[in-house]
């Protein structure tokens, strides 16, 4: 498989949208604050092949100290065949120089964020009010 990245920022709507779905993820139902909120992100980075979008992550940033990585997805059908670790090493490459970079990790992804160098961040806990229902 030839797994291109792109750091493009308009990717195709209903491919991103379509991927979001494949994931159950809630940010579907909401078309268009997603679609805004990726392609106004400090960064984007979209895994495809061919013309067909594999995965995506995004950064929010103040670009000098801190980094948040709210969304990785890649599309069921090609998880566990090293994509979001390829869109997390561009992810490492761009950020690596900040002083702060952060996650939320659901228990099914904490192994997956471990191995790319993330830990848990000491007795911290992550608090949101959140609108969705799959991150029980």
């Amino acid at each position: 498989m030839a797994v291109q990245l792109s750091e493009d920022r308009n990717p195709d709507r209903e491919k991103v949208l379509e991927l979001y779905r494949a994931n159950q993820w809630s940010a579907a139902d909401k078309p268009e604050a997603l679609y805004q909120a990726l392609t106004h992100s400090h960064s984007l980075i979209t895994a495809w092949e061919g013309k067909r979008l594999l995965g995506l992550g995004n950064a929010i940033s103040d670009g000098h100290l801190v980094v948040y990585f709210p969304h990785l997805l890649v599309h069921p059908d090609f998880q566990g065949k090293g994509i979001g670790k390829m869109i997390m090493q561009r992810m490492e490459e761009k950020y690596a120089h900040l002083h702060m970079q952060m996650l939320t990790a659901d228990r099914a992804s904490v192994n997956f964020y471990q191995k790319c160098g993330f830990q848990k961040a000491g007795d911290t806990l992550p608090m949101w009010k959140y609108q969705g229902k799959e991150h029980g």
